[in-house]
């Protein structure tokens, strides 16, 4: 349940964040039922700015929009960016108009995310965290960040830092802030912060225990308060004792030249408890063996870490807010078990 107030508040921080301006043409394609959009959509309303609703999201339809209504600002997920940037055909397409591109929603590699600054050149990116019960977003990661201008490369791993709206903690299993650096639960405080879930009193209490959204998302954050996001807390894998966080994963493989999308998920192992899977679309007319993408990951993270397996496919299952569908890429392995973990 999202107020009034809950909106307009994440509209003010989105505007103070720089993610849309009164003279700007704000690209809506990513789907209106989704809340990620509406972090743009209703900025871009309070101020005054024009409005360019697309239908649908395609690569083509995206990149002729922008060239045809000099789109200015646009907000999309992870997914619909990389598809955008790796259209064969994006270099016949006018794309300098574009002030700003921001992204959210999932998590993206970093290899995606270069190619995306090269071929939107005079964009600045901004990396929005959150979810639908912020209203959605927690944390903003800006243009400076993004072109390593605070001497930090690193940081595009990063969310960002809390929006004007927001405070924002990492946290144990008792709701004790943990050391800067180490891993645990993000939770987050602000007038953005949803009434609770519709006809779901316990679920609602459990959420915002403390007057603090636990947000179910793993995280750290460093010295100068960026948050860093591991994974979505279910989607750690447990693989001999140590706790493999797939994002690290999914980042190391989007590094190699012939991945074009990738998901890692845990699979049963009855030696390891849970095995290291990937799922992996191949760019089209590109080879690779599942051998060769395990040595490309081991030269870039630790071999714990690497998959044990490999599927490919054609393409992986996706949300109508393109995000991909882990738990229908986790089906056909725990099917047949009592609970979705060893």
């Amino acid at each position: 349940m999202l107020s009034h107030t809950n909106l307009a508040s994440n509209a003010i921080a989105a505007v103070a964040t720089g993610l849309t301006q009164a003279d700007g043409r704000a690209l809506i394609i990513a789907p209106m039922f989704h809340i990620a959009i509406g972090a743009l959509m209703h900025a871009h309303v309070m101020v005054g700015g024009t409005c360019v609703i697309a239908p649908v999201f395609t690569p083509l339809a995206t990149l002729q929009a922008m060239q045809q209504h000099r789109v200015t600002h646009t907000l999309i997920v992870p997914t619909m960016v990389q598809l955008a940037t790796d259209y064969p055909e994006a270099d016949q397409y006018d794309l300098t108009s574009l002030q700003v591109m921001g992204y959210g929603g999932s998590v993206i590699s970093e290899a995606v995310l270069q190619r995306a600054m090269k071929r939107f050149p005079n964009a600045g990116f901004i990396q929005a965290y959150g979810m639908t019960e912020l209203s959605p977003c927690a944390t903003y990661l800006g243009p400076a960040d993004h072109r390593g201008v605070t001497g930090q490369p690193s940081r595009l791993r990063s969310a960002g830092r809390a929006s004007l709206m927001t405070e924002v903690r990492v946290v144990d299993d008792n709701d004790n802030e943990v050391p800067h650096g180490t891993v645990g639960e993000v939770v987050v405080r602000g007038p953005t912060v949803m009434l609770g879930y519709w006809n779901k009193p316990e679920q609602s209490a459990a959420a915002l225990r403390g007057g603090w959204m636990h947000t179910g998302d793993g995280g750290r954050m460093d010295d100068d308060g960026y948050l860093y996001i591991v994974d979505r807390m279910k989607d750690m894998i447990v693989s001999g004792g140590e706790n493999v966080y797939s994002a690290e994963v999914e980042n190391a493989l989007a590094q190699h030249p012939a991945v074009a999308a990738n998901a890692v998920i845990g699979i049963p192992s009855e030696q390891m408890g849970e095995a290291v899977h990937a799922v992996v679309v191949l760019k089209p007319g590109a080879s690779a063996t599942a051998d060769e993408l395990l040595a490309h990951c081991k030269g870039l993270i630790a071999g714990y870490k690497c998959p044990r397996s490999v599927d490919f496919v054609a393409a992986l299952p996706m949300t109508g807010a393109g995000k991909i569908q882990k738990t229908e890429l986790r089906k056909p392995y725990w099917a047949d078990r009592g609970r979705a973990v060893n």
